[in-house]
């Protein structure tokens, strides 16, 4: 054998003896020191500034949203809306054809006229009847008429009389009819009942609608300077929210912006998602969002619960869930005794307890072996 290879063999062996000598140091340390201490930490008094996360989604509010149909059948001869147009309330945005609407008007204007024109007519009838009549009384008085005349006088005056009522219920009729077409053709124009921006459109100029129980959509507006976020929270979490918290949330398209808003409604429906109970809790935006948000962007939404100060905490892998029972094992005369306690918010890795240990105390993180009693010499 080479002396190169003596040398390369003696440092194999002796990287073997180091290595097994390393290792028997080890065990022999471990036997020595005997079992690691389980950790442990105190109760201490700390401030609480607890919140709610949940995600949600940007939403018009109740309102600012608007579907635009028609109310009557016809062919569509002018549209004036394009995808993404700003519109005002009062708006045209169609028009369907008007010709038979507007024959209708027409027809009705000239029956209120003939209508207006009778009442005039009978109104002349019975003045010059009640005259008769006055006339007839005086002369029966001096016995130079007879009463076949003043009952015939009496008579015209009468017939006179109903001819105007009925004539004025004609009118009432023909005027009513006329209100009817004049709205039926106002219909023919569609109008923009909002200022907002057109967000679909689902009509062309040329196509006929039939407007039927539900009336046919033409257009739907959104006012985006009217918007809400929506955040669904968990059914754990909803017991903490209330009316008038504050929130803050961002959105995917600008993530390092964060709006603030309150929370102004909370919906007493739940929303059943995976098996998963939430509760939609409505978010007015209160920062300044014109040209930013959008509807159904993604929000993720934080919101804020009221601060609690000065109360006592444990770190939360300190507590334990036993048979139903919420426990922690607190040091007690060198032993581990099991302890019932009330939990309250909690605050990232803190938990508040709110009953059963004292401050000071020391709390095991987890559950403990059995621990020795002191010895007594």
């Amino acid at each position: 054998m080479t002396k190169k290879k003596k040398r390369v063999l003696y440092s194999v062996m002796l990287l073997i003896a180091i290595s097994v000598a390393t290792l028997w140091w080890a065990a022999s340390n471990r036997k020595a020191s005997g079992p690691a201490e389980p950790a442990t930490a105190r109760v201490i008094r700390r401030d609480f500034s607890s919140a709610v996360l949940a995600t949600g989604a940007v939403k018009p509010q109740v309102g600012a949203e608007v579907k635009v149909g028609a109310r009557i059948s016809g062919k569509v001869v002018h549209l004036h809306a394009n995808i993404g147009d700003p519109v005002k309330k009062g708006q045209v945005i169609a028009e369907l054809e008007k010709q038979d609407l507007q024959a209708v008007v027409a027809k009705n204007q000239a029956e209120v006229s003939v209508s207006e024109a009778k009442i005039t007519e009978v109104q002349a009838r019975l003045k010059l009847a009640r005259v008769q009549y006055q006339r007839q009384k005086k002369l029966i008085v001096d016995d130079f008429t007879s009463q076949q005349a003043v009952d015939d006088a009496l008579k015209e005056r009468d017939v006179a009389l109903a001819e105007l009522t009925l004539a004025q219920r004609q009118l009432e009729a023909a005027r009513a009819a006329l209100k009817e077409a004049q709205a039926k053709l106002s219909y023919a124009t569609l109008t923009a009942p909002i200022s907002g921006v057109i967000a679909s459109v689902s009509t062309q100029e040329g196509e006929t609608v039939a407007a039927g129980l539900n009336a046919p959509v033409f257009v739907n507006i959104i006012d985006l300077s009217r918007l809400q976020v929506d955040a669904f929270v968990d059914e754990v979490d909803i017991g903490k929210v209330r009316q008038g918290q504050k929130a803050v949330f961002s959105v995917d398209s600008f993530p390092a912006r964060e709006f603030e808003g309150k929370v102004t409604a909370i919906y007493p429906k739940a929303i059943l998602q995976e098996n998963v109970v939430y509760y939609d809790v409505v978010i007015d935006i209160t920062t300044p969002y014109e040209g930013l948000l959008r509807t159904e962007m993604t929000a993720s939404v934080t919101i804020l619960l009221e601060a609690r100060t000065d109360v006592l905490a444990v770190p939360a892998e300190a507590i334990k869930r036993v048979r139903g029972k919420t426990l922690v094992y607190v040091l007690a005369n060198g032993r581990a005794e099991p302890r019932e306690v009330k939990t309250g918010w909690k605050d990232g890795q803190w938990i508040e307890v709110a009953g059963g240990l004292e401050e000071g105390q020391t709390v095991f993180l987890s559950e403990p072996q059995t621990i020795e009693q002191p010895s007594v010499s």
